[in-house]
C-alpha cells in the first residue's frame, strides 16, 4: 500500500458574490489528452518538451474563416502566411484547404515552390527581395507586392533583361486610427507616396498592376481599423480606374487578426474579448461592398491570415523539474519549457493546465523555464495547483510563430508531432542533436590541437 501524499491545510476566507483576496474562483480541468491521444503517451513516445499540432483544429479554423468571409463577399481567396508556421505538413494542410502561399523571403519562396505550389499562386511580400528572388518570381509569374521605390526600380530593370511583364501590386500603409502606425512598410496613402508609385508603374508600362495590398498591424483588436483600410484601398482602386482606365483585380487585406491568446496586461482573457472571424469579415466586406465598385467589377478579396488560423491548434507539453520558494515566499515552478522555444511568452499570458489529476489547493505561482537566464519566465503569475517533480503541463495556443522564431540556446529544439483526423500522431519534425549543432561549423587547422 503506497503512502498518501501529505498536503498542509489552508484556510481561505470567502465572500459571497465577490472575489476574495486570492482573486476570483478558478475551476481547473486537467488536459489529459489532445484529440484523443493521451499526453502521457505523447511524452513517453516523443519526449518532453514536445510541440503538438491538431490537424482537426487547423482544418476547422480554416473552414470557419472561409465561411465568415464567403457568406459576406462573392470572391474570396486565402493565402497561408508561411512565416507564421512553415513546417511542410502545416503548409500542406492549408494548401489542401485551398489556400495560396504568402511568403516574405527567398527561402520561403523556394519552400513553396518545393511543395509544388503553382508560381501564379504565390504572393511575394516583404522589403528584402534580392534580384535573384525577384527574377525567380517574375519567371514563375508570381504576384510581387512592391514595398519601396528601390524595389520598383530593380523590377523595372529586370523587365528589360527578362523580357517579361511581371504581375505586381503595391503595399499601402495608412492611418486607420490605430497607433503607432505601421508606416515602415509600403507606400503611404495620406502623403501621396502610393500615388507616386502607381504613376511610375503605369507610365513605364512594363508591369501589370493587378492589385493593392495592405497589412496594417499585428494582433489587431479593432475590426474597424480594417474597415478604414478597405475603404481607402477601394477609393485608391476606383481613382486609378478613373485616371488610367485600368481595373484592379484584387485587394489584399493582409493578416494581423488576433487569436484567442491573452495579451500581457489584459484585464479579461482573450478567449472572451478578442474579435472573431465574423467580426473582421463584417468590417472588411461591408466596406468593400458599400464602396462604389460596380456589382460585376468587385475585386477579389485576398486574406493572408496566419496567427488566428493556427494559434489554438498548437500545444506545448512540458514536465515539472522542481519547485522553489523565492526570497519573498512566492511559489516558483520550474519546467523544461524555456523561452527559447516559447518566444510568444514575451507578449502573451499563455494558459497553462496540468496534464493529470491534482489537488484542489491552488497558489499564485511563477512558472520558469530551464534556461540559465533570469528572463526565462514562461508565466509571471498564474494560479496553479501544486505540481510535483515529473508531472506534466500543457501550454495552450502556441501554434503561431513559435516554430519559426524558436532558438537553439542551451537546449535543443524538440520534436513536433501532428495528430491527424483519425487521432493518429505523426512526427513531422525531429528534435535536434549535437550533430545539427556541429555540422555547419569549421575549425581552422591551428586550433585542432590543444
Amino acid at each position: 500500500m503506497s503512502k498518501l501524499r501529505y498536503e498542509r491545510p489552508v484556510i481561505k476566507k470567502l465572500e459571497t458574490g465577490m472575489p476574495n483576496k486570492f482573486g476570483s474562483r478558478m475551476d481547473y480541468e486537467p488536459v489529459t489528452n489532445i484529440d484523443g491521444v493521451a499526453v502521457s503517451r505523447l511524452i513517453r513516445e516523443y519526449g518532453s518538451p514536445l510541440f503538438v499540432l491538431s490537424e482537426r483544429m487547423i482544418r476547422a479554423s480554416m473552414k470557419k474563416a472561409k465561411r465568415a468571409f464567403e457568406n459576406r463577399y462573392p470572391k474570396v481567396q486565402f493565402a497561408w502566411s508561411y512565416k507564421t508556421n512553415y513546417l511542410n505538413a502545416v503548409c500542406r494542410i492549408f494548401h489542401q484547404e485551398g489556400s495560396w502561399a504568402e511568403v516574405v523571403s527567398g527561402f520561403e519562396y523556394d519552400k513553396a515552390i518545393g511543395l509544388g505550389i503553382d508560381g501564379r499562386k504565390i504572393i511575394f511580400n516583404g522589403p528584402d527581395k534580392s534580384e535573384e528572388d525577384l527574377t525567380k518570381a517574375i519567371l514563375n509569374d508570381s504576384l510581387i507586392h512592391i514595398d519601396h521605390l528601390d524595389e520598383l526600380y530593380t523590377i523595372t530593370e529586370l523587365c528589360d533583361t527578362l523580357k517579361k511583364r511581371p504581375r505586381v501590386a503595391i503595399r499601402v500603409n495608412m492611418d486607420t486610427g490605430v497607433y503607432p502606425m505601421w508606416d515602415r512598410f509600403g507606400f503611404n496613402y495620406e502623403n501621396g507616396q502610393a500615388w507616386d508609385a502607381i504613376n511610375k508603374i503605369m507610365h513605364t508600362g512594363k508591369m501589370d498592376l493587378v492589385g493593392l495590398h495592405c497589412h496594417i498591424g499585428t494582433f489587431m483588436l479593432s475590426p474597424n481599423a480594417y474597415a478604414v483600410a478597405a475603404t481607402k484601398l477601394a477609393e485608391l482602386a476606383l481613382a486609378l480606374e478613373q485616371k488610367f482606365k485600368h481595373e484592379i483585380r484584387y485587394i489584399d487585406m493582409g493578416g494581423g487578426f488576433a487569436s484567442k491568446n491573452t495579451l500581457k496586461g489584459s484585464y479579461l482573457p482573450g478567449s472572451d474579448t478578442n474579435p472573431s472571424f465574423n467580426d473582421f469579415a463584417e468590417a472588411i466586406t461591408t466596406a468593400l461592398i458599400n464602396s462604389n465598385f460596380q456589382k460585376d467589377k468587385l475585386p477579389l478579396l485576398i486574406l493572408e491570415t496566419g496567427r488566428a488560423l493556427i494559434d489554438d491548434a498548437g500545444f506545448l507539453l512540458g514536465t515539472v523539474i522542481s519547485n522553489k520558494r523565492s526570497s519573498t515566499g512566492r511559489r516558483n515552478t520550474i519546467i523544461d519549457v524555456g523561452i527559447n522555444i516559447l518566444f510568444t511568452s514575451f507578449w502573451y499570458d499563455h494558459k497553462i493546465t496540468p496534464a493529470q489529476s491534482f489537488t484542489q489547493y491552488t497558489e499564485d505561482t511563477c512558472v520558469y523555464g530551464p534556461l540559465c537566464m533570469n528572463i526565462d519566465v514562461v508565466r509571471e503569475s498564474t494560479s496553479l495547483p501544486l505540481l510535483n517533480k515529473g508531472e506534466h503541463v500543457v501550454i495552450h495556443n502556441v501554434g503561431a510563430y513559435n516554430m519559426t522564431q524558436w532558438m537553439q540556446f542551451i537546449k535543443f529544439r524538440p520534436n513536433v508531432v501532428l495528430i491527424d483526423m483519425d487521432e493518429k500522431p505523426h512526427l513531422i519534425r525531429e528534435k535536434e542533436s549535437i550533430n545539427n549543432l556541429n555540422d555547419l561549423e569549421q575549425v581552422p587547422p591551428h586550433l585542432m590541437t590543444f
